[in-house]
């Protein structure tokens, strides 16, 4: 084939969604020529998605270290508001849980008993932000096409080969009718999927390791009312919330598993049920409409919440998964890595696909940086980059795998709730101080790691026997209080605070 378009790269990065985009940016300031296969075309539709105080840290960070202005910019929803208000997003002042019964509509209480929120911010100008997917990654992929990185668009990838004695990737592919050959030192797969490094690099994807076994339902909608509405509706004593629960990570509690609600400032709503696929009696016999509304009627409150909601034009219906869990059993080899989301995921509670793929992202490039992309002196920093990958997905499944667990029992679901945000003032206050943990959420820090275990065999012990007393419960409940003591400084599992946290991530300038 007579290649009509060719290109001679330091690194090829494989998607562009908004990891290889920050990638390409970094990397193309730090020196080195860097291109961008993306397989389809910006604006695309993707799931909606929540930054946290760790990502916002990590944008930060890397902002500074690459002399990428812009990105710092996206670390907070003011200063986003402020420079880019096209891009659209929207605000993110914490996480709010609210447990539904089935078959009856939410049952409000003075005390908030049913429910939990947990802001990560003391104002809306300091929040986090809710990504839509679609805006952010054209702004990115577009702010590295200007910086200077080459990009493919509409191009698929049709041979991978490494050449050892030269030590160089030789890639073609099609863009359009028309024939690509690209060279590279590097290749990063940050597609997302396991499809790229199975199809060229010889990797399987498997979710044996997880204990969670979870799918989702989910689209964008337009024409919903926000939750407060209906709290108000019912005459729900919401005054002394921390924030608005709309303008949240909103997480609805089933007894299937769960819903997220992610609003957008334009009106969108990113909405999903996630379902428990250790729940007995949940089969995909019917279509994701049908299925979407039936939930929906066992579900009074939500079911008035979406009575008069439409799908938006994108992606203009219902999409359902598979399974969600899956890991890759290898994130490198020879002059390739995988970023995080593409080695593994597990499911979208909590909220930790951004912060995640970002500390991907920032230790893969130390490595390159460090090692000059010398595949000899980058073979060790690789393998260190996937153990503590991997054992960042082991923490990540048994925080949300004891949650799937508790979610019927109201008391216990919070107090297990407590070891994600113990992780992430624990993984904030130490990359504050200085010491930039080597693993995602501190993995790696023995006595943490050990203790959600703990908590997780302690939990399982209560909940798969299919009954529990209170008693059971209580002794779980303070026994978690004391073990996380060591660690808890922001006042987690304070009865005085009636499920509502005003504060708990660091304060960061």
């Amino acid at each position: 084939m007579d290649h009509k378009l060719s290109g001679r790269f330091d690194i090829l990065i494989i998607g562009g969604g908004f990891a290889g985009s920050i990638t390409a940016l970094c990397l193309n300031s730090a020196g080195y020529k860097v291109g961008i296969i993306e397989k389809s075309s910006h604006p695309r539709f993707a799931v909606g998605e929540s930054s946290t105080p760790v990502a916002d840290m990590i944008l930060r960070d890397l902002s500074t270290k690459y002399r990428l202005p812009d990105l710092r910019k996206l670390s907070r929803y003011g200063s986003w508001q402020q420079h880019y208000p096209n891009v659209t997003c929207g605000i993110k002042r914490g996480f709010s849980y609210y447990n539904h019964q089935y078959g009856t509509p939410f049952e409000p209480d003075p005390n908030h008993r049913n429910e939990l929120h947990v802001a990560a911010s003391v104002n809306d100008r300091n929040s986090d932000t809710q990504w839509l997917r679609a805006d952010v990654d054209l702004f990115l992929f577009d702010m590295a096409k200007n910086a200077g990185v080459q990009v493919h668009e509409n191009t698929t990838i049709t041979s991978a080969s490494y050449t050892n004695t030269q030590k160089i990737w030789t890639l073609t592919a099609t863009t359009g009718s028309e024939p690509l050959r690209l060279t590279a030192r590097f290749i990063i797969d940050a597609t997302g999927t396991p499809a790229f490094s199975k199809q060229f690099l010889g990797t399987e994807s498997t979710a044996d390791p997880f204990k969670t076994n979870s799918r989702a339902l989910y689209s964008h909608f337009e024409h919903v009312p926000f939750w407060l509405d209906i709290l108000t509706k019912q005459h729900h004593n919401t005054a002394d919330y921390p924030y608005n629960p709309d303008h949240s990570a909103l997480h609805h509690l089933l007894d299937i598993g769960w819903m997220w609600m992610l609003r957008f400032n334009t009106g969108l709503l990113s909405a999903g049920i996630v379902i428990d696929q250790n729940n007995p009696g949940m089969n995909d016999v019917e279509d994701p409409k049908l299925q979407w509304n039936t939930i929906l009627q066992n579900y009074p409150s939500l079911q008035e919440l979406f009575s008069e909601a439409t799908v938006a034009e994108q992606p203009g219906k219902l999409l359902r998964t598979g399974r969600l869990q899956r890991r890759l059993d290898s994130v490198y080899g020879t002059a390739w890595a995988a970023l995080p989301h593409t080695g593994g995921f597990v499911d979208p509670l909590h909220s930790t696909g951004i912060a995640h793929t970002l500390k991907g992202v920032e230790t893969l490039l130390d490595i390159i940086e460090s090692s000059r992309l010398d595949t000899e002196k980058m073979n060790r920093p690789l393998e260190l980059y996937q153990k503590a990958l991997f054992r960042e997905l082991d923490l990540i499944d048994m925080l949300v795998s004891g949650c799937y667990k508790a979610r019927r029992h109201t008391k216990l679901f919070h107090a297990f709730t407590m070891l994600y945000f113990i992780c992430t003032v624990q993984y904030e206050q130490s990359r504050l101080n200085g010491s930039n943990p080597d693993h995602f959420l501190c993995a790696n820090h023995p006595r943490l790691y050990m203790l959600i275990a703990g908590c997780l065999d302690h939990l399982s012990a209560i909940t798969d026997r299919g009954h529990s007393t209170d008693q059971e419960k209580k002794d779980f409940i303070n026994r978690t209080r004391q073990k996380i003591k060591p660690f808890n400084n922001v006042g987690l599992m304070d009865p005085s605070k009636k499920n509502l946290y005003k504060h708990t991530a660091v304060e960061i300038s």
